[in-house]
């Protein structure tokens, strides 16, 4: 590149928003809960996390991997038990009591998405809520909710993380959640309130999307769709939190943002988040934290009795 092209490029990226690395922080994070599970083993509670796949799904068996792969490099016991897809519903909540009740395991986690003959509800409802390291049970539910201590889905905790890096105080501000799911969207809102954000919950039948996103201070993006949110529909200054995990055209991993051009629009004082290299980290390192959480809680628990 050459100097004046070099002085171009510069002076654009000076003029968009700051990018908040998700790979950076997870390092960051991954490095204290290593410390962590270094000393509950040395209590005799190393933190252990079983994870259940059930079939041949290309995605799940990759999430699979890097989460059974990042136990290995921070210090926790894992587990990895892999069925066909022929497996059982019964055989299936025959494991995941068998696992319940294994003192070395301190998360269950069972890879969705399940075969169609598996009712997921039920698998999720047969999981310890003390040991539901992904916080999706109804127990779970009712305790964020109730905003009592408790395990929260992990990639609506790793946006928190990711708001808080920017510095951002959300105490009175205006945040947009789009999207409603149970897994991301409404644990989402719920821990934007509890941060005592005044929270609007968009999805696919809101009329006007633009009229609420520009308003807001923080927008996180949770629909699954693409360019979902462009540069006419944000304030510049704005926290963005791209969920979204979609292929563009030619195949490449983007978000539920049109990244470059909301990036633009924010300005200097605005955040975003990349994708890849955003969320999705996170997504993982909550999933730890959780575990060691859980490994903590019984410690304190078996001390106590």
């Amino acid at each position: 590149m050459c100097g004046l092209a070099a002085f171009l490029f510069g002076a654009h990226l000076a003029m968009t928003a700051r990018l908040i690395d998700g790979l950076a922080l997870a390092r960051e994070l991954r490095g204290a809960l290593g410390a962590r599970a270094e000393a509950l083993a040395a209590r005799g509670g190393r933190p252990g996390l079983a994870v259940i796949l059930v079939g041949e799904d290309p995605a799940s068996a990759v999430y699979v991997r890097n989460k059974v792969k990042a136990c290995a490099e921070h210090g926790l016991h894992s587990v990895l038990e892999k069925y066909p897809a022929t497996l059982a519903e019964a055989e299936l909540l025959a494991r995941v009591a068998a696992l319940n009740a294994d003192p070395a395991i301190h998360g269950v986690l069972v890879q969705m998405p399940l075969p169609r003959h598996i009712d997921p509800a039920k698998v999720i409802a047969a999981i310890d809520s003390a040991k539901d390291v992904d916080g999706y049970s109804l127990r779970s539910a009712g305790e964020l909710m109730s905003g009592l201590p408790g395990l929260r889905p992990c990639t609506p905790l790793g946006c928190m993380k990711l708001i808080e890096r920017t510095g951002v105080a959300l105490r009175g501000r205006h945040a947009v959640v789009i999207g409603r799911s149970n897994t991301v969207g409404k644990p989402m809102a719920l821990l934007l309130l509890q941060a005592d954000a005044t929270v609007t919950v968009c999805h696919s039948r809101t009329g006007d999307l633009a009229r609420h996103t520009r308003g807001a201070d923080v927008v996180v993006a949770a629909v699954g769709r693409r360019n979902t949110l462009g540069a006419d529909m944000v304030k510049p200054g704005a926290v963005v939190i791209d969920v979204g995990m979609n292929r563009d055209d030619a195949g490449k991993l983007c978000g539920d943002v049109d990244f470059a051009a909301v990036r633009a629009a924010l300005g200097p004082q605005g955040w975003i988040t990349p994708v890849p290299g955003g969320v999705g980290p996170m997504t993982i390192t909550m999933l730890l934290a959780n575990t060691v959480d859980a490994a903590e809680r019984r410690l304190r628990a078996g001390a106590a009795a």
